[in-house]
């Protein structure tokens, strides 16, 4: 079982920045970011490898949003944010050695931290 703990949630103004952390109690091969808003289906935002460092990125956040690893975990770094970003982030984790963009692909997830973006 690997442990996924998301930080760095928050309320912020449209076209300002938020970094959210997530920390891992061990290692998988592909970590992810996905994001949830209300009354809406869970969606891919971005997903790494821990190995290569490989990245995907949802066109809905290219340009906008990095994703990056440590060891101290994963990074979601957010900037030019719109009031349509807001939304749970979850942070998740998969064994897969492809890559993942789908729900089903990743086999641990977060509680998930609340990003709320105003206008």
């Amino acid at each position: 079982q690997v442990q996924l703990v998301e930080s760095g949630g928050g309320l912020v103004q449209a076209g300002g920045s938020l970094r959210l952390s997530c920390a891992a109690s061990g290692r998988t091969v592909t970590m992810g970011w996905f994001r949830q808003s209300p009354g809406k289906e869970r969606e891919f935002v971005a997903s790494i490898r821990w190995s290569a460092g490989s990245t995907s990125y949802a066109d809905s956040v290219k340009g906008r949003f990095t994703i990056s690893r440590d060891n101290g975990g994963v990074y979601l770094q957010m900037n030019s944010l719109k009031p349509e970003d807001t939304a749970v982030y979850y942070c998740a984790a998969s064994n897969s050695i492809v890559v993942v963009t789908t729900i089903p692909g990743y086999d641990y997830w977060g509680q998930g931290t609340q990003v709320t973006v105003s206008s």
